[in-house]
């Protein structure tokens, strides 16, 4: 074991290049070339104006991820609080200079790119929760007052992603910490405490929100109250979701979509219109490709020998999931509509850049996967 761990911290690129999971990497291929296809047909057969840039972007994404993942994951851990604290820096100047657009304050203008800070996060704080549990035993992690430190972790990006206002987003941040809380150990009472909290506060928490907020989770407990107005997106999603059956009408068929009374066909409701034109068959077979890939993060997770590679696998993969499940259980009507796309499908640069960045990491952990690193990113063969 300790040849195999000194080989494989002393990797060159090329040997680093060829022990990435190339499987995995043409799963995402699949993917971004169903969205690829999907915004072709969203653009009435045109590449412009989503198909071309997403799959602009997605090229760059993967020259990012495998950089990300030949980079020795010591480094990663070393520097895991620095990005952090960089994206969380981002988050704030969206409150001081962000760019508004669809009425909410998201973006912060870098010259030659719009970048959405919410979206790399969403990695970000997984390095950062994954860098602390690494570095404590799980004796530790049994003392309440530890937990302060992850909590503020949490609660920083959560209430600046909430002022944006962008409801989606902070869910994802507070599940994706509960899964890697758990993972790390801590007792099952704690989340017991929290949860209790969290109902206590729902009051507050309700007064809180934005008046479009409220209506959309009125508008998911009764949808048929308002079918023009507030209920109109759901409405149509469930339409076209039914009108494809179980084969579909075609590719570039949908009538609901290319006849514009589906809304936002090109980023959160591309499932619709994909289940519209390939009907529950396409559906299903989109989901088995989310399914492996999942698959192939749980199995990475159980072949790493690092507590750090572990828990962002998991935390990556876990945030994977949640976009998955919150954004198909949003368009059939059992989730409120909450703006999270469809990971790799959907349109949007930020976040198919994060998730290209935090698949990254996952080959990153399987590359090292042999590596056994101290609390402080320094190798420990013993």
């Amino acid at each position: 074991m300790k040849i195999a761990m000194s080989r494989n911290s002393s990797m060159t690129f090329g040997q680093k290049f060829w022990q990435i999971n190339w499987l995995l990497i043409v799963l995402l291929i699949v993917l971004a070339f169903i969205g690829c296809a999907m915004l072709y047909s969203a653009g009435d057969a045109s590449w412009d104006p989503w198909a071309k840039r997403h799959l602009t972007r997605f090229s760059v994404g993967l020259l990012l991820m495998i950089f990300v993942a030949v980079i020795d994951i010591r480094i990663w851990l070393r520097h895991a609080y620095t990005l952090y604290f960089i994206i969380l820096a981002l988050l704030i100047a969206v409150e001081v200079i962000g760019v508004i657009s669809g009425g909410a304050q998201r973006w912060v203008n870098l010259g030659i790119v719009q970048l959405q800070p919410s979206e790399i996060m969403k990695i970000s704080l997984v390095l950062a929760l994954a860098k602390f549990f690494h570095s404590v035993s799980l004796e530790e992690i049994g003392r309440p007052r530890l937990l302060i430190v992850p909590l503020l972790l949490v609660s920083a990006p959560v209430i600046l992603v909430l002022r944006q206002p962008d409801l989606g987003t902070a869910i994802i941040l507070i599940m994706t910490a509960g899964v890697i809380f758990f993972l790390a150990g801590v007792r099952a009472w704690k989340f017991g405490v929290l949860i209790g909290t969290i109902l206590v506060s729902l009051p507050f928490a309700w007064a809180m929100l934005h008046s479009y907020q409220k209506n959309r989770i009125l508008t998911f407990l009764d949808p048929e109250s308002d079918p023009l107005g507030s209920g109109y997106h759901i409405m149509q999603s469930k339409i076209a979701l039914g009108s494809g059956g179980v084969f579909g009408k075609g590719f570039l068929e949908g009538t609901q979509s290319h006849l514009n009374f589906l809304p936002e066909k090109q980023t959160d409701f591309i499932f619709t219109m994909l289940a519209e034109e390939f009907g529950m068959i396409g559906g299903l077979l989109l989901l088995l490709v989310y399914t492996l890939i999942l698959i192939y993060c749980f199995a990475i997770a159980l072949r790493v020998h690092n507590q750090f590679g572990r828990l962002v696998t998991l935390g990556i993969g876990g945030t994977f999931f949640f976009y998955i499940f919150i954004n198909i259980a949003m368009v059939m009507g059992l989730l409120p509509v909450v703006g999270i796309p469809l990971p790799m499908v959907s349109y949007g640069g930020t976040a198919m850049l994060s998730i290209l960045i935090g698949f990254g990491f996952i080959i990153c952990s399987y590359v090292h996967r042999d590596i056994r690193v101290g609390r402080h990113g320094n190798a420990n063969l013993d």
